[in-house]
């Protein structure tokens, strides 16, 4: 059994790992989508980089319930040290982390964003993020990458899953 599960893991790690290596090695640039050539667009790219900004925008005002209009209540957080967290999960590590008084705040690492399609659903975010928090009296920061899963819907974007890695 630890076999196959150990297979699994690595099955998923795999593209994951493949990913980061290719994201790593290309050269970003600002405000330009980050697809192969014919799959994307400038709308795409400019619709999600506004919606990370909201995401963020709230998450550094600590505003849970703009928070929770933009997540799926069946999301799906992976964090690679932490685990898998649902929905009630992740609001209540907000919570949380919100109560400290370290004030931590997100900021998108400039030109790492890159947005592409997914047909009938919606499209996937990839990116590096900067979290930045007061700790013994001075600021600490560190870069983490991430994968976020947005699907379009009637009511508009929604984050169903999310990918935190590189902690």
């Amino acid at each position: 059994m630890k076999q196959i599960n150990l297979i699994a893991v690595y099955l998923v790690a795999l593209p994951l790992v493949a990913l980061s290596q290719e994201a790593s090695t290309r050269v970003a640039q600002p405000n330009l989508l980050q697809t192969p050539a014919g799959s994307g667009s400038q709308e795409l790219y400019r619709e999600i980089a506004q919606r990370d900004k909201v995401l963020f925008d709230a998450f550094n005002a600590q505003n849970l319930a703009k928070l929770k209009t933009l997540f799926a209540p069946d999301l799906e957080f992976y964090h690679d040290s932490d685990g898998l967290a649902s929905y009630a999960k992740t609001f209540k590590n907000f919570e949380q982390m919100f109560k400290q008084p370290n004030k931590i705040r997100r900021e998108l690492v400039e030109g790492s964003l890159e947005v592409y399609p997914i047909k009938n659903y919606g499209a996937i975010q990839i990116g590096a993020h900067r979290f930045c928090h007061q700790e013994n009296g001075k600021e600490e920061c560190g870069v983490f990458k991430f994968v976020h899963i947005w699907q379009k819907r009637k009511g508009g974007w929604k984050l169903t899953r999310v990918i935190s890695y590189n902690h």
